[in-house]
């Protein structure tokens, strides 16, 4: 559940297909976020799922599974 609507936001934000990401998916890399796009990721994300990502979090997140897996434990 949490991989999919964290898939939905990304997908809205970088526009591109739904399908196209996973959770190996790298969010510089293979979706081209800069440090603004990973802020406002992170806003929608937080206020998609209440939860709050601390800065020094942001910096060890490289993937959509970094993301899941942070959500997933502090929900």
């Amino acid at each position: 559940m949490v991989l999919e609507k964290v898939k939905m936001i990304l997908a809205n934000q970088f526009d591109v297909e739904e399908d196209t990401i996973t959770p190996e998916t790298n969010i510089q890399e293979d979706l081209g976020a800069d440090s603004l796009d990973v802020v406002d990721m992170l806003m929608s994300l937080e206020d998609e799922f209440d939860v709050e990502i601390p800065d020094e979090k942001i910096e060890t997140m490289r993937t959509v599974a970094d993301v899941v897996t942070y959500i997933e434990e502090n929900q």
